[in-house]
């Protein structure tokens, strides 16, 4: 299979449209279709600090709906879910914007919105294996003997990554670097920690180059492994990139 897997793209959907142009996508139809078949991957994190979440969302949607892409959720998006069903989450870390952007709708456009996010989030798998499990795309990661397993464990660690309970000086939560560790077979494709440069370890990548913190949005294709980067229109805040924490 041929597929182009995006990263975190929180909202930032002038990016995402120009980074779909420049891997050759046309917007024609209306959503993003590659002349030569190819087809288009989501890590996760469609919504939340950018400007435009429900644009992103929307987009998505139809190509899910198309049989177009695939698209795993993130945390961000798992949070959102729970916000649309009714459950008290706080409305913090990103998720004011996308509120934002729903109570500005008319009433019907917000029921519209809210089932189109809610049948994404219900009918995708926590993490997709694809190309007779030559690929995984996971949010956060997973580790190689949990690959066709589920389990509240193995959510939280693709929502979360493999978090330790503890915090940085900076008030982030601290997370074992799990890549340094991988041995499967599977090439993983994730994101949900920012770095400035898409990350390859132990047949891993890691494309989540904070899009939404002003340094670029990353694609990889599969299974070329080529890297393919625009950079991003938002203000450029180095304070949440990891990029040392996994020196």
């Amino acid at each position: 299979m041929k597929i182009d897997v995006i990263g975190d793209i929180h909202g930032c959907r002038a990016e995402w449209i120009d980074l779909t142009k420049k891997l050759g996508y046309s917007w024609a139809s209306g959503i993003p279709i590659h002349p030569g078949g190819r087809k288009l991957g989501f890590v996760g994190d469609l919504t939340d600090r950018g400007p435009d979440s429900l644009g992103v969302i929307q987009d998505v949607y139809t190509l899910i709906k198309e049989d177009q892409a695939y698209y795993v959720p993130g945390n961000h998006c798992n949070k959102l879910y729970r916000y649309l069903k009714g459950n008290n989450v706080k409305i913090i870390h990103g998720l004011e914007t996308t509120v934002a952007e729903i109570k500005a709708l008319p009433p019907q456009k917000q029921r519209l919105i809210t089932a189109q996010f809610k049948e994404l989030y219900e009918k995708s798998p926590l993490y997709h294996v694809l190309d007779d499990a030559g690929l995984v795309i996971a949010h956060a990661g997973i580790r190689h003997d949990d690959i066709g397993k589920m389990s509240k464990r193995i959510e939280s660690f693709v929502f979360y990554g493999d978090v330790t309970g503890e915090t940085t000086e900076k008030g982030l939560p601290v997370r074992k670097d799990w890549a340094k560790e991988y041995k499967g077979d599977s090439f993983i494709v994730y994101g949900h920690t920012p770095v400035h440069e898409a990350r390859f370890k132990n047949n891993s990548v890691n494309i989540d180059t904070g899009a939404v913190f002003g340094n670029q949005l990353t694609a990889i294709r599969y299974p070329e492994m080529e890297i393919v980067s625009l950079p991003s229109s938002m203000p450029y805040n180095k304070e949440k990139f990891r990029d040392m924490d996994f020196l």
